[in-house]
């Protein structure tokens, strides 16, 4: 049921943001060099990596790591890279992801590959037996201002309860987020 409604809704919401999609693709190449999409390994169900593509919004020689890690990563944004990332426009491109099955709408945040601590953790718990997500109970109870105990705490709490309704409830409250750009970082 959850692969039916992952597939169905991201093909529909690929062609209802099919345009935007081409006009933020416009935007990314024609304010900084570089590729249009930035592909992060990440790890997915069982800890297998995969390539989650995201509209680049830092400059190519930014270093792999975990944003908050960086000393100032306002230096690496590009020209519409701190607009993308407030809005979360970003993610757009992580709708082919959920199309493919590497992920779906809702789940835990799919971990950067040198995440170990929070990859261990998870894998601890039982997280890694299901898809990460587009959004999450974690994304929509603090996000990136989380510690990573309470973002484990927070996904293992989904796997416990996962439900269609309850999928349906952190959609419509990612929604809110969004919309007030709640618990975002550059």
């Amino acid at each position: 049921m959850k692969r039916i409604f992952d597939l169905g809704l991201g093909l529909f919401a690929l062609l209802v943001l099919l345009m935007p999609i081409v006009l933020l693709s416009l935007f990314v190449k024609l304010t900084s060099k570089g590729p249009i999409v930035y592909w992060s390994d990440r790890v997915g169900r069982h800890n297998k990596i995969f390539k989650m593509p995201k509209f680049r919004t830092m400059r190519v020689d930014t270093p792999a790591v975990a944003t908050h890690l960086l000393s100032d990563p306002e230096q690496y944004l590009t020209p519409v890279g701190s607009f993308l990332r407030k809005s979360s426009l970003d993610e757009l491109p992580q709708l082919w992801s959920i199309i493919k099955g590497d992920m779906s709408f809702v789940g835990p945040r799919p971990a950067l590959f040198n995440q170990y601590d929070l990859v261990a953790l998870r894998t601890q718990q039982g997280v890694d037996k299901v898809l990460p997500g587009l959004t999450g109970w974690a994304q929509v109870n603090g996000r990136d201002e989380l510690p990573i105990p309470d973002k484990v705490k927070l996904d293992v709490d989904y796997v416990n309860q996962q439900s269609f309704w309850l999928d349906l409830k952190i959609i419509f409250l990612t929604f809110l987020k969004v919309l007030h750009r709640d618990g975002i970082q550059h």
